[in-house]
């Protein structure tokens, strides 16, 4: 790794760089972090600009109603990372506003490191809005917004040639937020005299641009108003922007798509729905992955240490796991299961039973995630828990705070809880974080994901679960289209395609009819009175999963399809 000559700049809004920093709010931020923990293991010559976040996300707090309330996460960057001497400066609401980065470092299997930028405007010589810019992630109104996607893009662009990055070939865009560096490095070709005119910069530009989409759900796509555009970014950008043939309102989205020489979505069945979405431009697929080394549990990885040497380094290894004995990974599921149980009992003081079926589900609570799909006919539920056996459900997942309807489902969950307390234990963890999603994909059962299909671009908690042999039960969209082989891996709910080809209300019903059917006459039934063949399941999930869907293989088809350097990724060169 050459630290100070790196090839290729991955920008992200949020990157989850350890549990204890407040870095990142979900998703997207723990994918960036898996992503370029792999960049460390594999030796490449990586960097990564952010935000430094210095109000983190939020904390979360359950009322006794069910109700979210949302506190400040602070964290003091000095404490924790490094600082940096160079300064820039960027125009942003007519007066010029001063930028230092932080740095941490990644340090990989065999001691390469990947340096993380955090950009912070707060330094004295800011007015006080702009030093609270680089606050509070996914914060404020769309000023604020704006604001902060224009030190991602335009500032980190300037921070990498301050502190002397000049061998950057590849500038890869995770989600559009990071598009305004495409405009600034329009910029930078034109100042250098290495075009002659902003057609043949940009034509230069998209030939270095990677930019990976996340969301088919229109809500996950920046747009900004004229106004708002005029106001945060000023004249010069704005006039740059209009001979990019971005005119009117500002979609950060179409800026990224028009900028980039490989664009890519993030599952097969995403990277279709997104050619749909956009049929303009050539998008491939590269489907997500999670870092093995981070979220294999305590147990699994003493497991993983004791028989498969090289699965850290080498996760692809982990299919190996076929020639371990079915029970011995019974055994680790166990012990993770009873560490889920400890977290439950202190954060929440309820106690769940190791020997009752446990259903996990950890996801924004967003309407499209349908977290109370299972919740729909309590008297069902209650049928199966008495004829088949007990169950217990543990819920996590925040709500962003505007999200009026993400609160509410919060609150739908709580009041579900204490109706259905004589018959199924309802558990909903507060706080979902880096520490309570390990322990929850890694302790629970089996993993329950009920998406509205197409809108879930991925779903990378699935994928955690696996990689700690705990089976899905999953409506068939994201990754799940490619990880699902019926009753080895999981089980699927409804069919493929019934996103497009049923309305709203009747997909609905049939994917709540599907979900009962399988937890009652399959899913359940075979972790009571089949217990070896569930076994059985644990071991193919990491065999088949585990193995394939983790950041390791992410990265190099990336290398392979995005990075490469010459021009056979495609694209609208």
């Amino acid at each position: 790794m050459s630290e100070t000559n790196p090839t290729i700049a991955y920008f992200s809004m949020e990157i989850a760089l350890e549990p204890q920093l407040p870095t990142y709010s979900g998703g997207l931020g723990v994918l960036a972090g898996d992503t370029l923990r792999s960049c460390a293991d594999l030796g490449l010559d990586v960097c990564a600009i952010t935000l430094v976040h210095r109000q983190g996300y939020f904390r979360q707090r359950i009322a006794s109603d069910g109700d979210q309330q949302e506190r400040p996460d602070p964290w003091r960057p000095e404490t924790r990372v490094e600082p940096l001497e160079p300064r820039v400066k960027v125009d942003l609401g007519g007066a010029p506003v001063e930028v230092r980065a932080w740095r941490y470092r990644i340090v990989g299997e065999r001691g390469a490191e990947v340096p993380v930028y955090l950009l912070d405007t707060d330094l004295p010589g800011n007015p006080e809005a702009a030093r609270r810019l680089s606050d509070r992630l996914y914060g404020g109104d769309g000023s604020y917004r704006l604001g902060q996607e224009a030190l991602l893009g335009i500032a980190g662009v300037r921070m990498l040639r301050a502190l002397g990055h000049d061998s950057i070939r590849r500038y890869h865009l995770n989600e559009g937020h990071a598009a305004l560096a495409i405009p600034e490095l329009v910029g930078e070709q034109l100042a250098a005299g290495r075009a002659r005119g902003v057609d043949e910069a940009a034509d230069d530009v998209r030939g270095h641009c990677i930019f990976t989409t996340h969301t088919p759900v229109p809500a996950g796509h920046d747009r900004f108003e004229q106004g708002v555009v005029a106001s945060v970014l000023g004249r010069d950008l704005r006039t740059r922007l209009d001979e990019l043939g971005v005119k009117g309102a500002l979609n950060m989205t179409e800026l990224a798509l028009q900028g980039s020489r490989f664009v890519n979505g993030v599952a097969m069945r995403h990277g279709e729905v997104s050619q749909g979405m956009f049929p303009g431009y050539p998008i491939r697929s590269i489907t997500n992955g999670v870092h093995a080394p981070t979220w294999a549990s305590p147990p699994f990885r003493e497991l993983f240490d004791r028989h498969l040497t090289h699965w850290r380094s080498n996760p692809f290894s982990l299919r190996g796991i076929t020639a371990v004995d079915a029970a011995e990974i019974e055994e680790a599921h166990v012990a993770a299961k009873l560490l889920l149980i400890d977290m439950v009992r202190e954060r929440t003081g309820q106690r769940l039973r190791p020997d009752v079926l446990t259903l996990g589900f950890g996801r924004r609570a967003t309407a499209y995630k349908r977290a109370t799909l299972l919740l729909s006919d309590p008297q069902r539920l209650a049928r199966i828990a008495h004829s088949v056996g007990p169950l217990q459900i543990v819920f996590g997942g925040k709500a962003h705070p505007a999200d009026e309807e993400g609160r509410g489902i919060i609150r739908a969950i709580h009041a579900a809880a204490d109706r259905a307390a004589r018959d199924v234990r309802i558990v909903f963890l507060p706080d979902y974080d880096w520490e309570v999603a390990g322990c929850l994909v890694a302790g629970c059962d089996v993993w329950l994901n009920t998406p509205i299909p197409p809108l879930e671009a991925s779903g990378t908690s699935g994928m955690k679960a696996a990689l700690n042999g705990v089976p899905s039960l999953s409506v068939l969209d994201g990754w799940w289209v490619e990880g699902c082989r019926e009753g080895v891996t999981g089980w699927a709910i409804g069919e493929d395609g019934d996103g497009q080809r049923l309305d709203p209300v009747e997909r609905d019903r049939l994917h709540a009819e599907s979900l009962y059917d399988k937890l009652e006459r399959v899913v359940a039934a075979s972790f009571y009175y089949e217990p070896d063949r569930f076994s059985v399941i644990r071991r193919d999930t990491i065999a088949l999963n585990g193995s394939h869907f983790n950041t390791h293989r992410m990265v190099l088809e990336y290398l392979f399809e995005a990075y490469r350097l010459d021009d056979s990724a495609g694209g609208r060169r």
